[in-house]
């Protein structure tokens, strides 16, 4: 096997052309006579991100048969589902910056930001209607409800700081890993895979985005860019991940009650966080949670195993790797 490639641009090379091909078909399904939601479906597409999704739809199509023209609309759908959930997730986090970027509540203000993400879905949905994949449909429209109940569930134990790890693991799932699963499911599908192939290839997307999202938390405690220090943010936003459950979990009575008064009342005072992370990090939480993702990323290459080698193989588990050593 070649030397891990560094980058998204090594990982797409087996489908490069696709890729090339899905762009203007992603913007052809973006146009609309609104003039203001044409600008604002241009500065999106101008500042799209790695496109890891509709990546993993055409090397999943590729893995298992044939890319077709139920691959683009695969793609183009959960493309246009990422990028509505991306917008309202931004309006719900009061997040005025999206990859360096101002984000769209930022600059067009949260109605604007609100129907743009609504526009987004319902294009992706009319997409799926018009191509008479009533089967990806079901597979996204069941992506929906998972990511909503996933950030509903995560909102109602952030209230109540009572997050177990195993409710931590559902949250992750549904937030994030069901997205993902349904685009390698949905790659599988449009290459007319056998059932089998699908359902591996839909259980290796879940591994595979359970991992995604534990790597995301731990960002959190993490140096970061230029101020070389950890951000916090999921802290100052009362959110519990991995590293600080297990934390919780295996303290003593005096040091939970003095972390979760942080959480509580301190959580946006930068120095009481900055104590809270290193507290976490002395206790174990980062070396538990790293040692949890690489359980998650060798459940995803086993399973990449059983198939064939080949350039779309090597290439998927090439993103895995990339998945747990990404700097942002």
């Amino acid at each position: 096997m070649n030397l891990r490639p560094k980058s998204i641009r090594d990982i797409k090379f087996p489908v490069k052309q696709e890729m090339e091909q899905f762009e203007s078909f992603f913007k052809d399904s973006m146009k609309t006579k609104i003039r203001l939601l044409d600008i604002i479906n241009r500065y999106i597409i101008k500042r799209k991100g790695k496109e890891i999704r509709p990546i993993l739809v055409f090397l999943s199509a590729k893995l298992s048969g044939e890319i077709s023209q139920s691959t683009y609309t695969a793609a183009s759908l959960t493309q246009l589902l990422h990028t509505a959930t991306l917008i309202h997730d931004d309006v719900v986090d009061e997040a005025y910056e999206r990859r360096g970027f101002f984000s769209i509540n930022a600059l067009w203000k949260t109605k604007a930001a609100v129907l743009v993400g609504d526009f987004l879905l319902s294009k992706g949905l009319l997409i799926a209607l018009d191509n008479n994949e009533f089967e990806q449909l079901k597979v996204v429209s069941n992506a929906v409800r998972e990511m909503s109940e996933g950030e509903l569930l995560q909102l109602e134990k952030s209230r109540k700081l009572n997050i177990t790890e195993e409710v931590y693991f559902d949250i992750i799932y549904k937030k994030t890993a069901s997205l993902i699963s349904s685009c390698t499911q949905l790659g599988a599908l449009s290459a007319k895979a056998s059932k089998e192939d699908q359902q591996k290839l839909k259980k290796f997307g879940e591994q595979l985005g359970i991992a995604f999202q534990m790597k995301d938390d731990l960002f959190d405690y993490e140096k970061q860019g230029n101020i070389g220090k950890p951000t916090g943010n999921d802290i100052k936003e009362k959110k519990l991940t991995l590293p600080l459950i297990y934390v919780l979990k295996n303290s003593s009575e005096k040091e939970r009650r003095w972390a979760l008064k942080i959480i509580r009342k301190y959580n946006k005072d930068s120095n009481k966080v900055n104590e809270l992370i290193s507290f976490v990090k002395e206790k174990g939480g980062i070396e538990y949670t790293r040692a949890k993702m690489m359980e998650y990323k060798q459940n995803a290459l086993n399973i990449l195993a059983e198939f064939e080698d080949s350039e779309a193989r090597e290439a998927l588990i090439h993103l895995v790797d990339y998945t747990i050593t990404r700097t942002k």
